[in-house]
């Protein structure tokens, strides 16, 4: 129990050392935020400009993948239902015959 509660905070520091060592995204190469291209390398309003374009496009893919796995998974939840209700008219009708079946004898 006390080994966990000390390495919790162990890993939030390093998490958060880190973050602050990079720096901004698109600032400029050598400062944490190079490396995607000449206008990132660059660095200033325009690095970060192209670094917020980027981010808003892969939200924008990540927003329309969920959209789309919850319609999928929607249409699934949808067809499973319409399974169920078919199994529990089965077996009613199975019931039903059983019952006649027992009627006969």
């Amino acid at each position: 129990m006390n080994n966990c509660v000390r390495i919790v905070p162990r890993r939030l520091f390093t998490l958060s050392a880190r973050m602050s060592s990079l720096g901004e995204r698109g600032s400029g190469a050598g400062k944490g935020g190079g490396g995607g291209g000449t206008i990132r390398e660059a660095g200033g309003s325009f690095g970060k400009r192209e670094a917020a374009q980027e981010d808003e496009y892969f939200y924008r893919q990540q927003k329309e993948q969920m959209a789309k796995l919850k319609n999928s998974l929607s249409d699934e939840i949808s067809f499973h239902e319409e399974q169920i209700q078919r199994h529990k008219e089965a077996i009613e009708r199975n019931k039903k015959r059983v019952e006649e079946l027992g009627n006969t004898k």
